[in-house]
């Protein structure tokens, strides 16, 4: 019964297995194929066929992934680039920016070291490093001290006119009073010394802060004018003769028992200064009067 049953399904199955052979003969034919020409497989033709929309597409894909990336990379390379024009474009304006300095610096000095030919005084260029901002005080720290010759009383200048003294002095600083000091004062003339009679003293004064100085006991028979100009005398031991002070900006006219009221507009730029020069000048002795002991005069008799 069993055996029947198994040759029932045999025949049953035949076409099944006739077919799958068919197929696979098929296949085996369709792998072994070429064309025409017997060049190329049928079957490589066909894939390749099937395959070529898919490799386009791909190979689109992989072309504009790699142009993204090569776009990043350029646009990083580019902003490198800038950075580092940027940084050399810093650094060119710093060299001029230095340049322009060094040259702004050496016209100050020249003009500072050209005070000793007009003077025939030597002189010490330095530079302020500091300024008192109380108001009771008038006074600027410069980078020059007894190192470099400076001792106290020296004349400190600009070429526009005179500064004030030295007042303290150290190795490496000294400490100037400004003319707008009311402690500090000169011999002044309205006018040229020798030909001026207008002759007196300017100091400052605390209501004129640094703008203005006043000039003093000048007789009010002498006539001066919104304009003049104003000199040291060198009569006060401190300034030498001939130094440009400032010039006449208010006069109220005195009388001949009375001095005028004059105020004066320091040459110097006193709320700016930055170089000075300090003069490295020492008076000259002033003369004594030669006195006759009395006893002398006695034993000639």
């Amino acid at each position: 019964m069993a055996s029947v049953r198994t040759q029932k399904e045999i025949r049953q199955r035949a076409p099944i297995w006739l077919v799958t052979l068919l197929v696979a003969n098929l296949v085996i034919m369709a792998v072994d194929a070429r064309d025409a020409d017997g060049q190329h497989k049928v079957l490589r033709i066909w894939t390749q066929t099937f395959a070529s929309p898919l490799q386009s597409a791909s190979s689109k894909a992989s072309g504009a992934t790699t142009g993204f990336f090569q776009q990043i990379w350029n646009f990083r390379s580019t902003a490198q680039e800038n950075e580092q024009l940027k940084e050399r474009l810093t650094q060119v304006e710093t060299e001029l920016n230095n340049a322009r300095q060094a040259t702004i610096e050496n016209e100050r000095l020249k003009g500072l070291l050209g005070l000793s030919e007009q003077t025939d005084i030597k002189s010490v260029p330095a530079r302020v490093i500091a300024r008192d901002p109380s108001v009771w005080f008038n006074t600027i720290t410069i980078n020059r001290g007894s190192s470099s010759g400076i001792q106290m009383n020296m004349p400190v200048v600009t070429p526009g006119g005179i500064v004030g003294r030295v007042i303290t002095v150290s190795p490496f600083a000294s400490q100037v009073m400004l003319l707008t000091d009311e402690k500090a004062g000169a011999g002044a003339v309205v006018g040229q010394l020798g030909q001026s009679g207008a002759l007196g003293s300017v100091r400052g004064r605390a209501d004129l802060g640094v703008a203005l100085i006043e000039m003093r006991y000048v007789s009010g028979t002498e006539k001066v004018e919104v304009g003049d100009n104003v000199m040291t005398t060198g009569q006060d031991g401190i300034y030498p003769a001939g130094l440009n002070v400032g010039r006449v900006v208010d006069v109220k006219s005195g009388t001949a028992t009375q001095a005028h009221q004059i105020l004066i507009q320091p040459g110097a730029q006193l709320d700016r200064l930055e170089d000075v020069a300090v003069l490295l000048y020492h008076p000259p002795p002033r003369s004594v009067p030669e006195q006759t002991p009395q006893n002398a005069d006695r034993s000639r008799r």
